[in-house]
């Protein structure tokens, strides 16, 4: 992706860093100016001196006015109106400050925190008006739009592409482009990487997957997954099970199933999902003939349809594979 409009989003930026990327102390200033220091949204620099992890250099304040204004905004970040208004406040005052692109991005993850996802997504648009290389807001637009696009929406083939582009720039910018603060450890630095780059391509499965294109959703699932083994992504390895499926590849699929079994709460949707197909599957495998039915047992999951969160109506049955819960 720490998955969170379901259970994949870009909440999983703040578990990594624990706070988000912070601003540096105005250029220039005197020694009793101090770092950006917030609830919630905004982390320590660290040690004065310490070199920044590779990346984009992080954003300073060019006056202790500023850096001011932005500790005073930043302070909303629990309540997401009141955090969006400080920075659009901010943005009036300060036009030109690096720092507008840090409180829009709390603003962004204050609306993914709160459920918001057409805010979410408007932040992240503000944030590329900005800066168009910002992978974390590219990701966050493109995530919704891959999330939120339905077989009936007019423009969903443009919604799709506009996703795409943004999961593919955001790969092509991960490396370059992550501004993190000075002191940064390399290993943190390079696990939210890992997360994003991730996020990237299980985005770009999710669209190949609702564009019937399951062998091609089954490579970038893979990629996904691959790119972050440390902290496996559920909804991507289910949608990975789903794509085998599709393809009546059974025995590969019970086995990705099971492991989102594994590692899941019956109890949410994801894991009430992957239950079902798990159970399906092994019906299956059970009366394939050459399929291995040598796979761990689940209880058999109720009728109950998932949640509203998932967008199907009907319970995956042994004629039809489900369909993962939308993030």
């Amino acid at each position: 992706m720490k998955r969170a409009l379901l259970v994949v989003t870009l909440a999983a930026a703040t578990s990594l860093w624990a706070q988000q990327p912070a601003a540096g102390k105005p250029s220039g200033s005197s020694q009793g100016a101090s770092t950006p220091s917030t609830q919630s949204g905004a982390g320590n620099t660290g040690q004065a001196g310490a070199a920044a992890p590779q990346g984009k250099r992080p954003p300073q304040a060019k006056t202790q006015p500023e850096f001011d204004a932005y500790n005073a905004a930043i302070a909303n970040i629990k309540d997401p109106a009141a955090m969006e208004k400080a920075a659009d406040d901010f943005a009036a005052k300060f036009p030109t400050s690096d720092l507008r692109v840090l409180l829009y991005r709390a603003c962004m993850n204050s609306y993914q925190s709160a459920n918001n996802a057409d805010k979410m997504m408007e932040m992240g648009r503000k944030i590329l008006t900005l800066d168009p290389n910002d992978p974390e807001a590219a990701l966050g637009v493109a995530q919704v739009l891959a999330e939120r696009t339905r077989d009936t929406d007019l423009d969903k083939d443009q919604r799709y592409a506009e996703a795409s582009k943004m999961a593919e720039h955001a790969l092509e910018t991960i490396d370059t482009d992550v501004a993190a603060p000075a002191g940064t450890p390399p290993e943190k630095l390079e696990a939210y990487k890992r997360y994003l780059k991730s996020t990237a391509y299980a985005v770009l499965g999710t669209i190949q997957f609702d564009q019937e294109k399951f062998a091609d959703a089954e490579g970038t699932l893979r990629k996904a997954i691959d790119a972050d083994p440390s902290q496996p992504d559920p909804v991507a390895m289910l949608r990975l099970a789903l794509a085998l499926d599709k393809q009546d590849k059974y025995p590969e699929a019970l086995q990705e199933a099971t492991k989102v079994v594994a590692i899941t709460q019956e109890s949410t949707n994801i894991g009430s999902t992957a239950r079902k197909e798990q159970d399906r599957l092994q019906k299956l495998t059970s009366t394939t003939p050459g399929a291995s039915t040598q796979t761990p047992s689940s209880t058999t999951p109720s009728s109950t349809t998932p949640a509203s969160t998932t967008p199907t109506s009907t319970t995956p049955s042994a004629a039809q594979p489900g369909t993962p819960p939308k993030q």
